[in-house]
């Protein structure tokens, strides 16, 4: 497990000392709020609710595995300086290293207070085999009616924190959720379309459980989260095993994960990989996906191309 680097410990020390009048200063040269997120896909939903109204920072880069994760001087810094700050939760950023824990409590932020989960409110999925706190799965996001309830809960926070702009983010919120709301039936009917025996999305990582649920598309996996062991041996051979079992005509690989175990498994069965999608990251800027909206447009039609082949 990665630790919080000496010289980001340092920061954290620094800047408490530092924090009262960097904050002060901070107020005074912006009335805007400070707000951190932990990942890109918080960090987009939050952006199309409020838009210019806030100083906007994301701390896990586009394209990294935010499971597990080692804050940066400036994360630190931006932490540290924030009014609020939007987590995943649900044993994310928490779980693992526990990186967003630590970095809260050396910046002395305070739970539902200073910072708050998105994800509050969601029906949670377990690990298989699981029922307890620190075995949940936290890919909520995957499921749309669930990144609608993450809006809502950054929205509510944002009027809490900065009320004078509360029709900017409740106008904002209102065309969003409509937006989602339409990509939400729009994917029901598509999934609803797929003969039966086609209907199995397999990926690497086993995050697909809330995508499942809300599309009626079971999933099977290589390996269940990104915080155990990947791409085994034994992980490889149940997944064929399994596969040689169906008439699934394609796999799908994750854009943040190592590729090759898929590979092996698609070689194995002779099932081709149809696309790599997005789960824990949204795209780079300019690039196809690079928005929560887009990335989950772009998983749905892929997803339901795949399995119609």
């Amino acid at each position: 497990m990665k630790k919080l680097s000496v010289f980001a410990l340092f920061m954290l020390a620094f800047i408490g000392l530092a924090a009262c009048s960097s904050q002060k200063s901070s107020s005074t040269a912006s009335s805007k709020l400070n707000v951190v997120t932990t990942n890109s896909i918080i960090a987009d939903i939050t952006k199309n609710i409020a838009g210019d109204q806030i100083n906007l920072h994301s701390i896990v880069p586009v394209g990294k595995d935010p499971h597990e994760y080692e804050p940066l001087p400036e994360d630190v810094k931006k932490t540290s300086q924030a009014d609020l700050i939007f987590y995943n939760g649900i044993n994310l950023e928490t779980g693992g290293n526990a990186w967003f824990t630590k970095l809260v409590d050396n910046a002395q932020k305070k739970e539902n207070k200073d910072y708050y989960a998105v994800s509050d409110g969601i029906d949670v999925i377990y690990l298989e085999g699981q029922n307890e706190k620190g075995k949940e799965d936290p890919h909520a996001w995957l499921n749309l009616e669930n990144g609608i309830i993450y809006a809502q809960n950054i929205a509510k926070r944002l009027i809490e924190k900065d009320p004078k702009n509360k029709a900017t983010y409740e106008k904002n919120l209102k065309a969003y959720v409509e937006k989602l709301s339409a990509l939400d039936r729009e994917a029901k009917e598509k999934f609803s379309n797929i003969p039966e025996e086609k209907k199995m999305i397999v990926t690497s990582e086993g995050c697909f459980k809330y995508f499942s649920k809300a599309y009626n598309v079971p999933s099977a996996y290589i390996w269940e989260i990104n915080t155990e062991e990947e791409g085994t041996p034994d992980q490889i051979k149940t997944l064929v095993e399994k596969l040689r079992k169906t008439k699934v005509p394609s796999l799908f690989v994750e854009s943040s994960v190592d590729e090759r175990p898929m590979k092996t498994v698609s070689k194995d069965t002779n099932i081709p990989i149809y696309a790599k999608i997005f789960t824990d990251s949204i795209a780079e800027e300019g690039q196809e996906g690079d928005s929560y909206y887009s990335m989950m447009k772009y998983n749905l039609d892929k997803i339901a191309e795949g399995l119609a082949q």
